[in-house]
C-alpha cells in the first residue's frame, strides 16, 4: 500500500508488524522515529530562513543581547545583519563570550553564542550577542528545522511524501524493543541507518551538482575548479 499519511503510515506499521491491538502505541513509535530523523538528518529540506520571529520581534533591538531561537530550531547555518554590506556574524563559545563581551559595551554585533537559559524553570534555548547592539538591526539567519510532527491535524508531510521507508523502519526499530522482539531491533537499525545514509548522501549530491565548484580568493573574487 501506498504510505502518504499519518493515518497510512499507522496501518502500515501495524500490518509490518502484524498486530492489531498496538493503535495507542503506533503514534509513539512514530514520533520516536521522527526524533531520530531530526537528530540524523541535515538536508536542503530542512533549512528554513528566520528574518522575522527572533525573540518575537522583527528585528534586533537596541541593548538586547539575548533573544530565543525560532521555533523548531536544530542548528545554525548563517546568522548575518542585514546592512549594507551584509555583516557575518561569527560563532564562538559560551565561555568565550563571556571573556570577550561581558561587560556593558555595546555597538554593531559582531559574533553570536548559543546557551540554554534555565531561568524559567524549563530550559530554553537562545542566542547573544556580542556586543549587545547599539540600536535596531534587520537580521537574517539560516537554519535547520525539525521536520514538522506528523499528527490528526498533520496529516502528511514533504518528508513523508519522500521517504516514507524512513518513517517505516524507525517506527519499527522503536516497536520491537517494547514487543520484546530483541531478535529483530538489528535487522530495522540496519535498514534505517542505510536510508537516512542515503538521503544524506542524495542531498550532499544535490547540493554540489550543476556548475563546477568556486572558491573565493583572499581578494573576494571566485576561482573555478
Amino acid at each position: 500500500m501506498a504510505i502518504g499519511t499519518y493515518a497510512e503510515l499507522q496501518t502500515a506499521v501495524a500490518n509490518w508488524l502484524d498486530r492489531d491491538d498496538l493503535t495507542d502505541r503506533i503514534p509513539e513509535f512514530i514520533a520516536l522515529a521522527e526524533a531520530r530523523m531530526n537528530r540524523a538528518l541535515r538536508i536542503a529540506m530542512m533549512l528554513n530562513v528566520d528574518e522575522t520571529t527572533l525573540g518575537g520581534a522583527g528585528a534586533l533591538v537596541g541593548g538586547t543581547r539575548d533573544y530565543a531561537l525560532p521555533s523548531g530550531y536544530l542548528q545554525m547555518v548563517d546568522f548575518h545583519l542585514r546592512t549594507s554590506p551584509i555583516i557575518t556574524l561569527s560563532y564562538i563559545t559560551p565561555e568565550n563570550m563571556n571573556r570577550m563581551w561581558a561587560g556593558s559595551n555595546s555597538g554593531q554585533p559582531q559574533a553570536y553564542t548559543i546557551f540554554s537559559d534555565n531561568a524559567s524553570g524549563s530550559p530554553v534555548k537562545k542566542i547573544r550577542l556580542g556586543p549587545a547592539p547599539a540600536s535596531a538591526y534587520d537580521y537574517s539567519i539560516m537554519f535547520y528545522k525539525k521536520i514538522d510532527a506528523l499528527s490528526v491535524s498533520n496529516t502528511t508531510e514533504p518528508m513523508l511524501t519522500d521517504n516514507p521507508d524512513v518513517y517505516l523502519y524507525g517506527a519499527l526499530l522503536e516497536a520491537e524493543p517494547f514487543l520484546m522482539n530483541d531478535q529483530r531491533v538489528q535487522l530495522w537499525a540496519t535498514a534505517l541507518k542505510e536510508a537516512i545514509n542515503e538521503i544524506q548522501l542524495q542531498d550532499n549530491k544535490d547540493r554540489h551538482s550543476g556548475s563546477a565548484m568556486r572558491v573565493m580568493n583572499t581578494g573576494g573574487y571566485y576561482q573555478w575548479h
